[in-house]
This record gives C-alpha cells, sequence and structure tokens, in this order.
C-alpha cells in the first residue's frame, strides 16, 4: 500500500484544542454541541475551523497553518471568543482540561456520526469510557524520509510535555492518584498508545495495510497514536498532551513541540542519530509522567540514567531559546518555566479541591475562570 505524504513547508504549525461545555452554575457537562456548531455555521455551511467531537459536550478549534505559535495561539484565541459570542447567553463556560473532575459516563451523548457510532460499537465501555480532552499540535516536515525519525526522537521528550501539560486527576468523582488519568485512559482504544518505533515510510505503509486488511481500521487517519505522521498534512502529530487549562499553557507546549521538531529536524540534516529509547524505557516514562506529573523522575538516555523531568523541562527551554527566538515564539517557550513556577493544572486543581473541602464543582469554576480570564502567574 502506498501513503503519499503531503508536500508541506518545514516547520509550520497547525494547532487543535478540545474543550468542554459545562453550565456557569452548577459545572455539569452539558451535551449542546449541535446546537453552538449549528448558531456558527453560515448559510447552512459549517464553520471551517470549529468542529465537533466523539461526544456533544465538546468542541474542538482547529487553527490554520501558521508560521509562528503566537499566530496559531492568536487564531485560536479568536475561535474561542466566536464560540463564547454563542455560549455566554446560554449560561455555558468553557473548560480545557484532560478531564471533567466529576462528570459520569453514562450521562454523556454521543455525537451522531458514523465513524462514532462504529467506535462505539467496537470498543463497547471503553468506548463510552472516553471523557478525555486533549491539544493537538501538527508540525510540518518537509521531507518524508525525516518523519519516523522524528516521531521516534519526539518519543523521548513525550513524558516532559504529557507532565507540564498534566490536567486530569480527578475521573467520574474520584481523586485518582494520577496527574494524568487520560494518557491510561485513551490508551485503552485499540490504536491509541505509543506508536511502534519503525524506521522507514515503507514500514508504516506496510502497518497500516496490515491494519486495513484486518479490519481493525479503515484508513491511516484511524491510528491514533500519542505521536503519529499525518499523512494528508504532510505533518508530525504530537497528541500526548492532556487538555491544556490556560491559552497561557497551550503557547508554552506548542512552543516546545514546534522548536523540538526544528532542533531535532537540524540535528537529522547534520546527520546525527537522535537519541531514542528502548520501548520499556519509553513505556515506563510515560507511566511515570502520567502518575507522578512535575514530580516524575524519568529515564533520559539508553544507558537507564534518570532526571526529574522538572530539572529537563527547564534545561529543554534553555537548549531551545535559539530556536524559538528564529521561530518567533521566545515567549511561549519561557512560559513553561511559569508553569513550573506556578504549578501544572493538575496541581492547581488538587489544591482548589483541597481548600474548598474537596469540592470538585470548584475545580470546574477554577478551571472556567483561568481559561476567560488567564493564567495567574504571580502566584
Amino acid at each position: 500500500m502506498r501513503i503519499d505524504f503531503a508536500s508541506s513547508e518545514r516547520s509550520t504549525v497547525g494547532l487543535e484544542w478540545e474543550l468542554a461545555l459545562v453550565d456557569r452554575d452548577t459545572g455539569d457537562l452539558v451535551s449542546v454541541a449541535d446546537q453552538v456548531l449549528e448558531q456558527l455555521s453560515t448559510d447552512g455551511a459549517p464553520h471551517p475551523h470549529i468542529t465537533g467531537e466523539l461526544l456533544r459536550n465538546t468542541v474542538e478549534l482547529v487553527s490554520g497553518v501558521h508560521h509562528s505559535v503566537p499566530d496559531a495561539i492568536a487564531d485560536l484565541a479568536g475561535q474561542i471568543d466566536e464560540v463564547r459570542a454563542i455560549t455566554d447567553p446560554m449560561g455555558i463556560e468553557l473548560v480545557g482540561s484532560g478531564s471533567h473532575p466529576f462528570g459520569q459516563w453514562f450521562d454523556q451523548e454521543v455525537t451522531a456520526k458514523d465513524r462514532y457510532a462504529k467506535l462505539i460499537d467496537r470498543t463497547q465501555w471503553w468506548g463510552r469510557n472516553m471523557m478525555i480532552w486533549g491539544v493537538h499540535a501538527h508540525v510540518g516536515v518537509e521531507d518524508v524520509r525525516k518523519v519516523l525519525p522524528l516521531v521516534n526522537g519526539l518519543l523521548t521528550y513525550s513524558p516532559h510535555l504529557q507532565a507540564l501539560s498534566a490536567s486530569s486527576p480527578f475521573w467520574g468523582g474520584v481523586d485518582t492518584g494520577y496527574a494524568s488519568n487520560r494518557a491510561l485512559m485513551f490508551q485503552q482504544l485499540p490504536t491509541a498508545g505509543l506508536p511502534y518505533q519503525l524506521e522507514h515510510w515503507g514500514e508504516y505503509e506496510s502497518y497500516v495495510e496490515d491494519m486495513m486488511k484486518t479490519g481493525i481500521i479503515e484508513d491511516y487517519t484511524e491510528v491514533r497514536w500519542d505521536i503519529r505522521p499525518s499523512p494528508h498534512w504532510g505533518t508530525v502529530e504530537m497528541r500526548s498532551c492532556d487538555g491544556a487549562s490556560s491559552i497561557t499553557e497551550f503557547g508554552a507546549l506548542s512552543a516546545l513541540i514546534h522548536c523540538l521538531v526544528e532542533h531535532l529536524s537540524s540535528r537529522l540534516d547534520d546527520g546525527e542519530a537522535l537519541t531514542t529509547l528502548q520501548p520499556w524505557f519509553v513505556r515506563e516514562n510515560k507511566w511515570r509522567a502520567a502518575r507522578y506529573g512535575m514530580e516524575a523522575e524519568i529515564i533520559v538516555r539508553p544507558d537507564g540514567h534518570e532526571r526529574l523531568v522538572t530539572d529537563e523541562i527547564a534545561e529543554l527551554v534553555d537548549v531551545l531559546n535559539p530556536i524559538a527566538r528564529r521561530l518567533g515564539c521566545e515567549k511561549e517557550l519561557n512560559d513553561a518555566l511559569v508553569i513550573l513556577r506556578v504549578g501544572a493544572s493538575y496541581q492547581r486543581q488538587l489544591a482548589v479541591a483541597q481548600s474548598n473541602g474537596g469540592s470538585l464543582p470548584a475545580v470546574v469554576h477554577m478551571l472556567a475562570k483561568e481559561l476567560r480570564h488567564g493564567l495567574r502567574v504571580d502566584a
């Protein structure tokens, strides 16, 4: 099977942000995405960038193709304003988080699309439990021969991004003890989770062919890896992150990803071999980042050397700053250090619950406030 990788300008960037719809007063999830999307349509045509998702309590914002993270983030901020023009009069708030603190899966309505119906029919209980929200970042790759080496190289940094974005400590009203419960929930789907460490594009084509031949998927878009090629767009897509709770956080995550891909791509240009970890180390790192978040000690070298993830992130920001200046996202990259200082979303959620007698609606209200008014950076 041949899968063409689209021509793409190097290091262009596109972003996707899944947001939950909640009742302003109670914090409950509300299944009104179809009504919101209908009002966003023009002459019966759907909005070109704002779409639905698996559950009717979600809207997804999709940026255009940009040359810088600030431009892509500004694109999404404008889309948020468009959505709020409809949701504010409805008494609905938007929330960015990997999970909803107290929502129950059996109360949620699935979007009426054939692809979602097939997914639920096949995956049953696990599929219905997918009350998860994430952010995705696409970065343009100019040569298909680079794609899989970049995917493998990015796996070394996936726990950094997962810990920094971790925002799903609660599930169905329970404190799970995990910083990112979403990361471990999502991998229960048949084609989700960590990618196989393939070396050549032909191996990827053979994998997709095998999956289609046996009826596991209908096309390559149903390969839902944490990091994956996106042949239609000519990009590498980073999908490891929980939903971002504020524009500041999404900007920081996007800048890290954007700069990382350019950094690794330049190393490939110089003939360097990228640092890749054994699959068992990659798997362990994912679990550690999901469990411990910012307190995770992750494996950073094939010899098993370990470091605190926050130390790794701080060093990575320093290494990437020259690239960030060139790509126009220096402020956004350095906002990762702000997150290290004020705490990741899961830490802030746990603190609010503790200071409000365990109230999870209070956590939802905090998340809604952060998305609307921004992350407090003076904490």
